[in-house]
């Protein structure tokens, strides 16, 4: 008698879930003028529960595409930043390559037209002041190339010298560092002195000393702001000629008989990526180079 009962039950709410749909579908699908009590009963029960069903569906809906729309936007947003990272890495190599390319140009200019032997030479390291000022430059030539005191250029002007030498690399100490000491010359006035680097961490900067005070106030001033100082030669450490900087500041004391100037380099130190090594000064000229010479005759005979 149990089962009988529940297969009842089962059936009659298995017909009741086909009714209330069928009916819900009749009353919605009907005309407004059509519109019977049971269906007008029908509709007013099933709104409520049509509003719930719908605004689930649609929050299920909406939420579903927006989460679709998400992992495809971060899809995008990946392969956008992978791509932005490798063109940056690009980018870099490219302008690395790029001036690189242009210090070898730089080199191969100056050795055109520098009249001595000279070598060639990549900056591989440098070392920096806590103000990130360059101290002092490595290069990738050492021994057997390059010997301890040999000048180092670019075509700006001079950098400094080889100060010391591990195996196949060297140390350049730049003519900014204290311990430097370059002979030079005014090139306007041909006023000359020796130029000292200051050391300073925070900037590049040189003074020119034992510079002789004029003691004629109507001569040409030996020194002002704005010349161009070149290395003098003398001492046979640099070549003659070299342009090391400009003055930058000149300070005229009350007392003694030099005055203070400061001389800012010439080579911008940060900016290195190749330098040139003078292995030998340049010949000296030849002094019968302005002569004119006679013509000899072979073997010393001439015809009548």
């Amino acid at each position: 008698m149990s089962m009988l009962r529940r297969r009842v039950v089962d059936w009659g709410l298995a017909a009741l879930l086909l009714v209330v749909p069928l009916l819900v579908l009749r009353s919605s699908l009907r005309a407004p003028e059509k519109v019977s009590t049971l269906d007008a009963a029908v509709l007013r029960v099933s709104a409520p529960l049509q509003a719930g069903v719908s605004w689930v569906v649609d929050g299920v809906g909406s939420l579903w595409s927006r989460y679709v729309w998400l992992v495809d936007v971060e899809d995008e947003n990946r392969e956008l930043r992978d791509d932005n990272e490798r063109l940056r890495k690009e980018l870099a190599a490219m302008t690395r390559r790029a001036v690189d390319a242009e210090a070898l140009e730089d080199m191969v200019e100056l050795k055109k037209r520098t009249p001595a032997d000279t070598l060639g030479a990549r900056v591989i390291a440098a070392s920096m002041s806590p103000y990130y000022r360059v101290v002092r430059i490595r290069i990738d030539r050492g021994a057997p190339e390059v010997a301890i005191g040999m000048p180092v250029i670019t075509s700006a002007g001079l950098v400094g010298r080889v100060e010391k030498i591990y195996g196949g690399h060297a140390d350049v100490m730049l003519t900014t560092d204290a311990q430097s000491a370059v002979a030079v010359v005014i090139r306007r006035s041909g006023a000359r002195g020796v130029l000292s680097g200051t050391g300073q961490p925070d900037r590049y900067v040189c003074k020119l000393e034992w510079l002789e005070r004029s003691s004629d106030p109507d001569a040409e001033a030996p020194v002002e702001v704005g010349d161009i100082v070149e290395t003098s030669g003398l001492g046979a450490a640099f070549p003659a000629g070299i342009t090391v900087g400009h003055v930058s500041r000149v300070v005229d004391k009350d007392y003694g008989m030099f005055q203070e100037v400061y001389v800012e380099p010439a080579v911008d130190f940060s900016r290195l990526r190749g330098v040139t090594v003078l292995l030998a000064p340049p010949p000296p000229p030849d002094p019968d180079a302005e002569k004119k010479r006679k013509s000899e005759s072979a073997f010393g005979v001439r015809p009548f």
